[in-house]
């Protein structure tokens, strides 16, 4: 078994090399089996190219990967596309999820065939969160809050930034979901999961919260609300005429 690790980036000049070195550097110490590191840049315009192609040319392992839209969701669509793993996935590049977690997941897959999807919960009874902001807490809670009520999903997070597939079921999974470049995406593809019956374990994790994030939260809720309305019309069209995928 392989694993290929996404890191989708806009602007993190600040971050990525830090990010990358240190998850170089635990993979290294701590993972057994084959691996890679892909940055996905969407569409950035400050000097996060020319860190990531120096993090290319130091490490094998690590691959730099251009695209000129902007997005989490095409970033993660085009990893997934190009994946050639066993395993597929996306970390944020700040690594608010603790990197012990990736060892936990590579260890489930092994344990488990028939386990599919694994999802990092920051609300999850047994997560640990540290340093989250009240109206982020509050905006978050308060989607998973909506997104169980609108959607009947089961999983108690949808956006935590820590998210695996068996490469095959993520490639499924994509070509289904619409297009939305945005981090809804990530969203709509856990949720098609839930409807496919695809076995998905709700993982707690630790979790930290950046303070230098480049989320905009307005912009960010505004989208949600939109991709919602318009996500749950979808399901009801592929419903009514028998294309539940």
């Amino acid at each position: 078994m392989n694993i290929n690790i996404l890191f989708p980036v806009l602007n993190e000049h600040l971050r990525l090399e830090k990010g990358i070195e240190r998850c170089v550097s635990f993979m290294r110490e701590n993972v057994t089996i084959p691996y890679k590191l892909t940055i996905v840049d969407n569409g950035s315009d400050d000097d996060t190219p020319d860190i990531a192609r120096k993090l290319e040319d130091k490490y094998d392992e690590v691959e730099y990967v251009r695209i000129e839209e902007r997005g989490v969701g095409i970033a993660f669509k085009t990893g997934v596309e190009r994946c050639t793993s066993d395993i597929v996935g996306y970390m944020d590049i700040d690594l608010s999820t603790d990197l012990k977690y990736l060892n936990d997941t590579i260890a489930l897959f092994e344990k488990n065939r028939n386990l599919q999807y694994v999802n990092g919960s920051r609300f999850s009874k047994d997560s640990e969160t540290h340093g989250r902001k009240w109206y982020r807490k509050i905006t978050s809670a308060g989607l998973v809050f909506i997104l169980k009520t609108v959607f009947g999903m089961k999983a108690t997070d949808a956006l935590c930034g820590f998210t695996f597939l068996r490469t095959d079921v993520a490639k499924k999974l994509v070509s289904q979901c619409s297009d939305d470049k945005g981090w809804f995406y990530t969203v709509e593809l856990l949720l098609r999961a839930e409807r496919q019956g695809i076995k998905i374990y709700d993982m707690p994790i630790e979790w930290v919260e950046d303070y230098d994030t480049t989320v905009n939260v307005p912009k960010t809720i505004k989208n949600y609300i939109v991709q919602m309305w318009k996500l749950k019309r979808l399901f009801a069209q592929e419903k009514r005429y028998g294309r539940l995928r």
